[in-house]
């Protein structure tokens, strides 16, 4: 068992394309009509485009705006990316015009920042030294 795939529920399927495509740096995967007015639109990092599809869902289901906007309205991000350096990340998407809810914060050895992705979400990037979360050695 592997993990394929990851939802983020976006109000705008077009405009959460285009934010993660243009400002975060993700590629379109795949993108195939499902009715009249929904996608089936994926994208993923260019650093590894066989791995792990972001689903830019539309809300359909009525709880999803609820959700989203409690995890919202809480501060808490719906999901993370990980990168080899917020602090640099954090620059250049500020140079691009992404808002974040919170600057660059180191906790140990995990630092993250949190931006609004611009379709409803919270996101976390995240950078964790190499070593934490390992299994102690045998």
């Amino acid at each position: 068992m592997r993990a394929q795939w990851i939802s983020i529920p976006v109000d705008d399927q077009a405009r959460a394309l285009k934010f993660y495509t243009d400002r975060l740096g993700f590629i379109p995967k795949v993108d195939i009509p499902v009715g009249d007015e929904f996608r089936w639109l994926t994208v993923v990092s260019p650093e590894n485009p066989d791995g792990v599809e972001v689903v830019l869902e539309p809300k359909g289901h009525p709880a999803a705006a609820e959700y989203t906007e409690a995890l919202r309205s809480d501060g808490v991000p719906i999901n993370q990316f990980a990168v080899d350096d917020v602090q640099a990340e954090y620059d250049r998407l500020v140079g691009l015009g992404v808002t974040f809810t919170q600057e660059p914060m180191s906790m140990g050895p995990v630092t993250t920042a949190v931006l609004d992705d611009t379709v409803g979400n919270l996101i976390q990037l995240v950078h964790q030294d190499a070593n934490t979360g390992q299994p102690p050695e045998a």
